[in-house]
Order: C-alpha cells, then structure tokens, then sequence
C-alpha cells in the first residue's frame, strides 16, 4: 500500500545534498554538511551510490573526481576504500549511508536519491537497492526514497514497502540528458511510473513547475517537491506550485 508522505517533508526545506559550503569546510554530502543541516534544522537530501563491496555509500557522482582528488568509478571502490579518500574542501572521506543514519539519528528528515545504474534508467542489478534497504531497516527517524529511474523505485517498494518513495522528474531536455535514448526521455516526461512505483510524491525540476503533468498528479493526491532552488526569487516562484524545495547556495526560511 502506497505510503503518504509524512509532514515534516512538506513543512522543513531540504538542503541539497546537505548544507554544503566548500568555503566553510563542508563538502556536498559530508558529514560536516550533514551535522550543519541539523543544527539549521533543515531537512536532508542526500544521494547514494554502490561500492564495489554492495555498501550504500552518500555520494553525488559515478567519477570520483570532481569531488575528491581520485579518479575512476566510485562503484569500483571498496567501502573501507572509498572511507579513506578525502572530500575536496573538507577533512573527511566518504561515508557510508549507514554512518550517516547514526549521525541524523531522526532528529531532521532525509530525502535519499539513489542514484541510477543502468545509464538508461532501466532495470539495474539490484545491488544499490538491496544495500539501501539494509541500512535503513533498523532506522527509525523520518525517511522517503526516490530516484530519476522508477525501476528502482519500483524494486524499493518491494525491499522497504513501509517508506515513502517518489519519483525524480523534469522535462528531460536533450541538452541536459544527451546521453539518453530519445524514446526514453519522451516517455519519462510524462511520469508514467507514478502508480505502479507506488509513490506517493515527485520531486520536479524547478525550471518545469509548468509542466500541465504535475497538476494531474496534485489532483490524484501527489506531493510536488522541486529541486534545486537557488535563491529567495526564486523559491517563491517554486512555492506558488510546489508544496516544498530543496535548497543550496542560500539559507531558506524555515516556516514558523
């Protein structure tokens, strides 16, 4: 049965890949960043990708290289590998997801994108998932999962039924996706996936609040989150259509 989403994630703004400031020491989704969204009080959004040893580790990017001094497929990396090489900006490796669910420790929601495998947003191995739904069996704080490829999705809501899960969407331009399949993007554009995930919110592409699609799914009873919003002009365009953001490079309001 399809989960709503709790309201603590429609009331607290996320911070995008946590509170993250390469400036003051806090890396995108590193601990320093993560201990930071807490103490604002902010909700988290967070990403995951495999190690090459099935651990659910909290990083952006397939490459290690635009966010350490490595290089190479992080998949291709052990946990205890991948726990030793240092974030750029900060003094810390990468951390596991369950690391980082002892670290919030409930205290703030966490918005998890697992990230897609297959590079055509297809059915992937499993691995990622079945890693994710491990750490997140004993963790008892509030959690919603979701990913661009609704396979994934649909695998989670067999390995963790009890969690909210939600669909990443967007207009899927050619310029931003020019590695995906045409029939791909035409087809993800409409958010066909939205029932049989079971899913119970979408988190949009600012930039395509318009999108006729998110009004039909508002009317069936979807959450509409957006991302990523960067700056006060622009959150409160977002908030005329989405019932929350996720937030870098300012300091949203919390609402009272």
């Amino acid at each position: 049965m399809m989960r709503a989403l709790p309201e603590v994630f429609l009331r607290l703004p996320f911070a995008h890949r946590a509170l993250h400031d390469v400036a003051a020491g806090r890396p995108e989704n590193s601990r320093a960043a993560i201990r930071s969204a807490i103490e604002a009080g902010y909700g988290i959004e967070c990403d995951l990708q495999p190690s090459s040893d099935g651990r659910a580790m909290v990083f952006h990017d397939y490459d290690l290289g635009r966010l350490t001094a490595e290089r190479g497929p992080i998949r291709q990396r052990s946990a205890a590998d991948l726990a030793r090489i240092g974030l750029k900006g900060g003094d810390e490796g990468i951390p596991t997801l369950a690391e980082v669910l002892a670290l919030v420790a409930g205290r703030v929601p966490l918005l998890i994108e697992l990230k897609d495998q297959h590079g055509q947003m297809g059915v992937t191995d499993g691995v990622l998932e079945a890693a994710t739904a491990e750490a997140l069996g004993r963790y008892g704080g509030p959690v919603a999962l979701m990913s661009f490829n609704p396979e994934m999705v649909v695998r989670m809501a067999a390995l963790a039924p009890d969690l909210p899960r939600g669909i990443v969407t967007c207009a899927y331009e050619p310029d931003d996706w020019p590695l995906l399949r045409t029939e791909t993007r035409a087809r993800l554009r409409d958010i066909p996936d939205y029932d049989p995930a079971g899913a119970c919110f979408v988190s949009h592409d600012a930039r395509d609040l318009d999108n006729p699609r998110l009004a039909e799914l508002r009317a069936e009873g979807a959450a509409i989150l957006c991302w990523t919003v960067r700056g006060r002009e622009m959150e409160a365009r977002a908030r005329k259509v989405a019932d929350n953001i996720t937030f870098e490079g300012y300091l949203a309001d919390i609402p009272a």
